[in-house]
């Protein structure tokens, strides 16, 4: 059969199932809803430029494309495509027909060099190379068994460190902003980024309709909000790490390890059986403390970068 590329319909329930559908099952150590897809598409900053690319045969999605700017960094042109084909469904001609169709986009939106992460599998590789793009930092997918697993005991906060939660700041989120910003800027990317515009954060992140607000947990220093984890659930029984930063001035205090084992913890009791994350494969650091929990790598990506012009 023959295969097309066209636009997501993020209005068309089925269209956007069958998108989270092939992604979950081409990248099963990710949390993929419906309506993240979506969320995606509507509130990510207008100058990113994004797009939802599917391919298509005989009327099935088989083939999925997140491309835009990189808007955050201060160096234009800047810009990312991540396509994924479902595992039984490649050697159609899917990726080949997404990866044009994103660059010719991005490249009419100005930009210069294209970023993709790619399954860390000789033929993910082989694919990437044959388009142009070569290689560069890795990260691992991570997976911890919370049903049968044992975690670490829960440790009671140093004097002056109090733990909170995400919900404690619904009324005004800013500080948890400003915490954000500062460790996205210490981690390690390809990219430089800078988190500025607090509305921005506002309708992207903080209202991300995975991100579970009782879960995500908060160190608290004197009153300033020092270290925290973000947790990211499904509705179901699957639970995510989607970053876990301390602020400079606090950080070698174990302060990451305090706010995510508290987390997990409150993530079992809710009923959680499994939980992931992600893991910069040269941040060390984060790692061992990962590994402490009893989280095992699953699968890893491979950070790939072309050129344009």
């Amino acid at each position: 059969m023959t295969v097309s590329v066209r636009d997501l319909r993020p209005d068309d329930r089925a269209d956007v199932e069958q998108f989270a559908l092939v992604r979950h099952h081409a990248l099963p150590f990710v949390l993929w809803t419906p309506d993240a897809v979506v969320h995606h598409l509507a509130h990510t900053h207008p100058a990113a430029r994004v797009r939802s690319l599917v391919a298509v045969e005989d009327g099935e999605v088989i083939g999925t494309a997140q491309i835009g700017l990189v808007h955050e960094s201060p160096e234009p042109g800047q810009a990312y495509l991540n396509v994924y084909t479902h595992p039984d469904r490649t050697r159609r001609g899917a990726g080949g027909l997404l990866v044009r169709a994103a660059e010719e986009y991005l490249a009419a939106e100005g930009a210069t060099k294209l970023f993709s992460w790619v399954l860390d599998e000789p033929r993910n590789r082989a694919f990437a190379e044959r388009h142009g793009y070569r290689a560069g930092r890795s990260a691992h997918f991570l997976r911890l068994d919370l049903a049968a697993g044992t975690l670490p005991p829960l440790q009671a906060p140093a004097p002056g460190v109090e733990l909170r939660t995400a919900a404690d700041y619904a009324a005004d989120p800013r500080p948890l902003f400003e915490l954000d910003a500062e460790t996205t800027a210490d981690e390690p990317s390809d990219v430089e980024t800078a988190l500025a515009d607090y509305e921005a954060w506002l309708a992207e992140s903080w209202r991300h309709p995975l991100l579970d607000h009782e879960l995500t947990t908060v160190a608290v220093v004197d009153g300033r909000p020092a270290a925290f984890t973000a947790a990211y659930t499904d509705g179901g029984t699957r639970y995510a790490t989607a970053m876990t930063g301390t602020a400079r001035a606090f950080r070698g205090r174990g302060l990451a390890k305090l706010v995510k084992n508290a987390s997990l913890h409150r993530a079992r009791e809710a009923g959680h059986t499994e939980a992931f994350t992600g893991n910069d494969t040269g941040n060390g650091a984060m790692l061992a403390v990962n590994q402490w929990f009893g989280y095992e790598i699953r699968a890893s990506e491979v950070r790939h970068v072309r050129a344009l012009g």
